[in-house]
């Protein structure tokens, strides 16, 4: 049989990547296009529609530009296309595919006031039992109110019955289709507080609640889906399937193989993005977490519970460039292990507030238990321990919420590559916890759902087949001392939080 390759997009805050895999999934070309960010005031996150739209066929078309270069395959092996998106990140736009104003990026906090208003209004508890989320600026509904509110073309759109609402995934397949799919997939509805996670369908009540009963609304459908076609402006010789769409952070959690309960996934990178696969089972969180989808395809949809720690690489990244305390982070490897413990040491990454599952934001960082004895080794190290240490936090409560015992944990991110961590982490959990080593892993997942749709790949069984020979770090000899000094972790983080 002829090879057919997967083209795979992961348009993200920062730039859009285009990966080409083979049905082994293996990166054949990859390109990436960077992308600008505008920040008209303090607090506001802007990228333009069209700019976004641009920069995503920039990708393609230098990456199947690569693909020529390195193979002697025809662009017509190239079967289907998946995308991953940032998630959160939205745009309203007329048929005629013009926007109506910059798209709003998950990270700007335009709303905080609103969600303070309807945080006080008492709805917050209908919001989080028919979304899974909290009120927050993070998700995509409250910034839409700011428009409706101080946006006059915006307002006047969404009342006349004109705007038409999409996360990024929605945006990119309307101009790739040449406006003929106005469709979203689950995982990206269910980021907006608009979306009924339980009915897989948009909540009317709530949309009838925010005033927003005008605004149109795309189809939802699985992540795994004919989405239509396109053939990127010219880029490709003829026009391929869209067969998948799906947020990054549950395109990284499906690339890593969490396809059943009690799997889960941490990106290690400046802050940490847990998901837990709580199967068909659709928890209500109680604290500190949220619930969300984690991925679907026809017939199936798995829910999560997702936690985010603010601060993780990012702390090293504190003390050796505000302290100085190495001159690569590398080195922290080998300075936690020249000791036998911390010391009494134990650094609290609070310097962004602290994450799940506290939710304390206001809180500062701290470094406690220094004695005339302690040196950087025992600070690097309480800097790397605090990291499996949050993460086992979230794991507590998620476990606690949900009823499902972890079963393994996979991860990726830079941190994944120092040993001490990886072998500390499965000490604390007392887990497998698995290392893909591959740093496309969004891009992995839209490949992995589009692949599916299409035939390339058989089912699920198969995908679990071609994870085989990933790096496995389990439980060791250290388990009992690494229990006891999480103790001591979560001692020192009350005496925090109560100070």
């Amino acid at each position: 049989m002829d090879s057919r390759y997967i083209l795979a997009i992961d348009q993200g805050t920062s730039g859009t990547k285009a990966v080409v895999f083979d049905d082994q999934v293996r990166v054949v070309a990859k390109a990436t296009e960077p992308l600008k960010s505008y920040f008209p005031e303090v607090g506001f996150v802007e990228q333009d529609p069209l700019e976004i739209y641009d920069n995503v066929v920039a990708a393609v078309k230098a990456c199947l530009d690569r693909f020529q270069q390195l193979t002697s395959e025809a662009l017509e092996a190239i079967a289907v296309c998946g995308i991953s998106n940032q998630r959160e990140t939205f745009d309203l736009w007329e048929k005629s595919g013009a926007p109506l104003c910059n798209a709003v990026v998950w990270q700007c906090k335009r709303s905080v006031a609103i969600c303070d208003r309807l945080k006080a209004s008492g709805i917050e508890g209908e919001i989080r039992r028919r979304t899974g989320l909290i009120i927050d600026p993070y998700f995509s509904g409250t910034k839409l109110l700011w428009l409706l509110e101080n946006n006059c073309r915006a307002a006047e759109a969404i009342r006349g019955g004109r705007a038409m609402f999409g996360t990024v995934d929605t945006w990119l397949l309307y101009k790739l289709s040449g406006g003929k799919s106005y469709l979203t997939d689950h995982t990206n509805a269910s980021r907006t507080l608009l979306f009924n996670i339980d009915e897989l369908q948009w909540d009317r009540c709530l949309i009838e609640q925010f005033g927003l009963q005008g605004l149109q609304l795309p189809e939802a459908k699985p992540s795994s889906c004919d989405y239509g076609r396109t053939d990127f402006e010219g880029s490709l010789p003829k026009a391929i399937p869209v067969a998948a769409m799906i947020g990054d952070s549950h395109a990284a959690a499906f690339g890593e193989g969490c396809f059943s309960s009690g799997t889960a996934k941490a990106t290690l990178g400046t802050g940490c993005s847990i998901l837990l696969n709580t199967g068909s089972n659709r928890v209500q969180p109680a604290r500190g977490t949220v619930a969300t989808i984690c991925w679907s395809v026809p017939g199936r949809v798995d829910y999560a519970l997702e936690g985010i720690i603010v601060t993780c690489g990012a702390t090293i990244a504190w003390l050796r460039d505000q302290l100085g305390l190495f001159a690569c982070s590398a080195e922290t490897q080998e300075m936690a292990l020249a000791v036998p413990d911390n010391g009494g040491v134990y650094l609290i990454p609070a310097f962004s507030g602290l994450g799940a599952p506290h939710w304390r934001m206001d809180l500062k960082g701290a470094i406690l238990g220094l004695t005339f004895g302690s040196d950087k080794r025992h600070v690097a190290r309480a800097a790397l321990e605090s990291i499996p240490y949050q993460i086992r936090d979230v794991m507590a409560v998620m476990e606690q919420d949900s009823g499902t015992q972890l079963r393994q944990l996979r991860v990726d991110g830079g941190i994944t590559e120092n040993r001490f961590v990886m072998q500390f982490l499965a000490d604390l959990l007392n887990v497998d916890v698995v290392n893909i080593g591959i740093a496309d892993i969004s891009a992995l997942g839209a490949a992995f759902l589009a692949g599916l749709h299409e035939d390339v790949f058989k089912d699920i069984q198969q995908l679990e087949q071609l994870s085989v020979g990933w790096q496995t770090c389990s439980p060791g000899t250290e388990r009992e001392n690494v229990q006891r000094w999480y103790q001591e972790w979560k001692s020192t983080v009350k005496q925090l939080l109560s100070g």
